[in-house]
């Protein structure tokens, strides 16, 4: 797996709230609707201007706050291919992985806004296509490599049964 995408750089602690705003609650059901709002209380123009395969890049303590699953998936919806953050609330990390999205811990301080990235998940490399540098992080594990490449915890088990560590 080799994303490569435009970075949207968000700051510290972008919470649940900020990615699935409460006043759209009632669209929990309708997720095609709800993907609309996605980080609008954070950055306006994301959910209108997001592509496919693109990034977001946070600092500490990405997805805080209640354990809104919908947070995750409405972030994959959008299109977002992973999420780099220098930290992540451990919820947000595991709903993330439960539906396929990557969400890498890594050093974000060099990473700019609208930078073009590719990633090396098997090696733990980001290519800044932009700058020109290479970043590291420590590889997943190779459990959560095969989650994310069934596509999601649930397709996982349909295929493989219980999880065996």
């Amino acid at each position: 797996m080799k994303p490569t995408g435009r970075v949207w750089k968000f700051g510290d602690s972008i919470s649940t709230d900020l990615i699935c705003p409460g006043r759209y609650y009632h669209l929990r059901s309708n997720l095609n609707e709800l993907a609309k709002h996605v980080l609008e209380d954070a950055r306006s123009e994301f959910a209108g201007c997001v592509k496919k395969g693109d990034f977001i890049v946070a600092g500490a303590n990405f997805g805080l706050g209640s354990s809104r699953e919908h947070a995750a998936i409405i972030i994959k919806m959008a299109g977002i291919s992973v999420v780099l953050a220098k930290s992540c609330a451990r919820i947000f990390y595991r709903n993330a992985y439960n539906i396929g999205l990557p969400v890498i811990l890594c050093d974000t301080v060099k990473i700019n806004d609208r930078d073009e990235l590719r990633i090396e998940m098997e090696s733990g490399e980001i290519k800044n296509c932009t700058t020109g540098e290479t970043l590291h992080f420590s590889p997943i594990p190779q459990i959560m490599a095969d989650i994310l490449k069934e596509g999601g915890l649930v397709s996982y088990l349909k295929k493989y049964g219980d999880i065996k560590i």
